[in-house]
């Protein structure tokens, strides 16, 4: 162990004595580990590398070439959880551009009984989240926002979740390495503002949702205003969300 905290470290891992923890228990010779060391001193996110995150309390299976969720994207699916609860019924709700399927699922293991459609345009992110939901009874469909969704939950969905993609084009050049390198582009490219698909899911929303239904987005603070701004162009009555502490901002909309 000291010795592989010291190659991590010297790779520049910041918390190399977690990382090796976690790369010993995922290992299951030392050939393999040893194979896991060297994928991870090459720059691979860790979560590709081991195929699992912990977020908002669960494992969570990651592929590689699959958006691993951050964790300040709980704050998501806490506000999402706490709308569903106000109206004491768990309702359905959908995850677009679910990646891994994380926030759904999350969500689903807050409210038992929660029926939960997921989305993405990715085939291997679809057969990711299909994996991970399949223990809570989600269904993970392939295409683009709401285009595969089936057309009898029209007006019937008390959340939706979008953590679209929101890091405008010419900031991604700035991103980290492991995500600029690994991650596909369209997980995180939103555009030139940063808000191409946000504006799409809000002019979707009121067409999906039940009555008292709502909307949650994840946006940066410095794009709060504007998404608000979208939200309201739909129809959408907005709020701003922020918690200083996960440094995470979310914008929600709800139904007309």
């Amino acid at each position: 162990m000291p010795d592989l905290v010291t190659r991590l470290r010297t790779a520049g891992c910041v918390f190399a004595e977690e990382e090796a923890a976690l790369l010993e228990g995922a290992a299951n010779t030392p050939a393999d580990l040893e194979s896991l060391v060297q994928r991870r001193i090459a720059g691979e996110p860790l979560e590709y590398v081991v195929g699992w995150v912990a977020f908002d309390g669960i494992r969570v299976a990651v592929d590689s070439g699959v958006f691993v969720p951050r964790q300040r994207t709980a704050y998501l699916v806490e506000l999402a959880s706490l709308a569903l609860t106000d109206t004491g019924l768990p309702g359905t709700a959908l995850d677009l551009c679910c990646g891994s399927g994380a926030l759904g699922l999350a969500l689903a293991r807050r409210l038992p009984g929660l029926v939960l459609h997921a989305t993405d345009n990715d085939p291997v992110a679809v057969a990711c989240a299909a994996r991970n939901l399949a223990p809570i009874g989600g269904v993970a469909h392939l295409g683009d926002l709401d285009q595969p969704l089936p057309d009898e939950l029209r007006g019937r969905v008390g959340v939706i979740l979008a953590n679209v993609p929101y890091v405008p084009t010419g900031s991604i050049a700035l991103m980290p390495h492991e995500s600029r390198d690994h991650e596909p582009p369209n997980t995180v490219d939103g555009g030139t503002d940063g808000l191409d698909l946000l504006r799409r899911v809000a002019a979707l929303a009121p067409a999906w949702l039940r009555p008292g239904g709502r909307v949650f987005c994840e946006v940066s603070e410095g794009q709060a205003d504007a998404a608000t701004a979208a939200f309201a162009e739909a129809g959408l009555d907005a709020r701003i969300h922020h918690d200083p502490e996960r440094y995470a901002t979310v914008v929600s909309g709800l139904g007309p």
